[in-house]
């Protein structure tokens, strides 16, 4: 480890101390001479129940202190080699901040059995102390970065291997002013003459192979050097934010996740997927009303048309509930138009202008709203409202086992594939794009999905 990285590293606890430690103080300051926080207004009035300074900073400053710097290291913001962003370390300080609070305001219900000295007090001290250790921390990270960047502290970083180091793993090494890329070389050999003439603190290995004898060569050339050696995955560079490391008894192993979604995830999408649904069921009954009425005046029954659809993990049949928007015989004069699919790259059919299609089906697919009864699908738990695009079983029969990806999640009503183009796009493209959904999911980008698809749905784009 760098000696500016312990450095650094050590200054943080001092530094958090005189934040916290002053914040305290600034909060009784404040408080006993009515000063808010709010400029032009005060409206405070002298609180009884105050303690003289003596005891509140015996009683209170100092524990309180240690308290909130014992938060800190328990939140890992205390390690010596920093490997969080600056905005993931800010919100990591005002989790300890809302924690603090919460212990303080326990301590003196369940303990003391009082209440605090002074609510403003409280959340004054709360909101500087927050204020207090973020700048603190953000003025050593500046410092740090600015010694970077001027060479002190950053590792040298040699990658080694028959196989090249991946472009993007490159650029993030020549990008991140905390590495000194070296470059690249073949072998074991050519790693040793350059330790000769520049330390090297990191090696990078791109093709480790525990059967050759370079390998076993370099790792141990790395331990006795006092070298950092890393590999890359072979088998996951495509998805390397989806290993984690676990442990089998005190045996390291790398694990692979199809999909972030997994766990609370999970549990969030689809609390989400139920709430929104049912809200939208009840906000466009009007509308599926209308829909149904003129369907059944211009078209007859019947009104929905129910499709069998490959659910989640590739497995079972989803009942896809849409408006018919089609003469009653389009499935059987399937074959006839099958030459006619402008999908021909993938297994995927669709013909634009499809004459099976009703007039009144026209208009409906022109503004999406034949999909409004997938709503009920989304409620049942059959589809989520931000996914892949369910499929037919008949073409799902044709997908490679790479496209099968896309049995990670649950399907759903729109996705990126429908917000990049919908059926503009070739299959390829559908299915790197429900790829990059499955593999990056997060809440924010189902949201952001959810919202872009109002505005695809008005402009009509890529509408059949």
């Amino acid at each position: 480890m760098k000696r500016s990285e312990i450095l650094f590293g050590i200054l943080r606890v001092p530094f958090d101390f005189l934040a916290v430690f002053g914040a305290l103080l600034l909060a009784y300051y404040l408080r006993t001479r009515n000063i808010d926080l709010i400029p032009g207004v005060n409206l405070l009035i002298n609180s009884p129940s105050l303690p003289v300074f003596d005891y509140y900073f015996l009683h209170f400053t100092l524990p309180a202190t240690v308290l909130y710097l014992l938060l800190l290291l328990s939140l890992g913001l205390y390690a010596l080699r920093t490997t969080l962003g600056p905005w993931r370390e800010m919100g990591r300080v005002i989790v300890a901040s809302g924690l603090w609070i919460a212990l303080v305001i326990a301590w003196f219900f369940f303990i003391e059995r009082q209440l605090f000295f002074s609510r403003v007090l409280l959340l004054q001290a709360t909101g500087l102390i927050t204020v207090f250790v973020v700048v603190l921390r953000a003025i050593i990270h500046l410092v740090q970065r600015a010694f970077l960047r001027r060479g002190v502290g950053t590792r040298n970083v040699l990658s080694c291997g028959q196989t090249p180091l991946p472009t993007s793993v490159r650029e993030s090494l020549v990008k991140d002013v905390r590495f000194n890329y070296l470059g690249h070389v073949s072998g074991f050999s050519d790693v040793m003459e350059i330790q000769t003439n520049e330390p090297i603190d990191i090696v990078l290995h791109t093709d480790p192979n525990p059967s050759s004898g370079d390998t076993l060569k370099l790792v141990d050339f790395c331990r006795s050097k006092h070298i950092g050696y890393a590999f890359l995955p072979p088998l996951f560079a495509d998805a390397p934010h989806q290993l984690s490391i676990n442990r089998l008894g005190l045996t390291p192993i790398l694990r692979f996740e199809p999909t972030p979604l997994d766990g609370w995830g999970r549990v969030w999408k689809r609390a989400i997927d139920l709430v929104l649904g049912l809200i939208l069921l009840i906000l466009l009954s009007p509308i599926l009303l209308i829909i149904t009425i003129a369907l059944l005046l211009v078209s007859g029954r019947p009104v929905f048309y129910v499709s069998n659809r490959v659910g989640q993990y590739g497995r079972g049949r989803i009942p896809l509930i849409k408006f018919r928007t089609m003469f009653v015989d389009a499935d059987e004069r399937k074959k006839e138009f099958e030459c006619f699919s402008h999908r021909q790259d993938g297994p995927l059919f669709k013909i634009k202008g499809d004459p099976r299609t009703t007039a009144i089906g026209k208009f409906l697919r022109r503004w999406s709203l034949d999909e409004l009864p997938g709503f009920i699908n989304v409620v049942l738990g059959h589809l989520s409202l931000v996914g892949p695009r369910p499929h037919l079983p008949e073409e799902v029969a044709k997908y490679t086992d790479r496209q099968r990806r896309v049995f990670a999640v649950r399907p759903g009503i729109t996705g990126l594939a429908q917000i990049s183009g919908r059926s503009d796009l070739s299959f390829e493209e559908e299915v790197l794009l429900d790829t990059r959904y499955i593999e990056d999911w997060s809440l924010g980008l189902d949201l952001w999905t959810m919202w872009r698809t109002v505005f695809v749905v008005l402009g009509g784009k890529g509408a059949d």
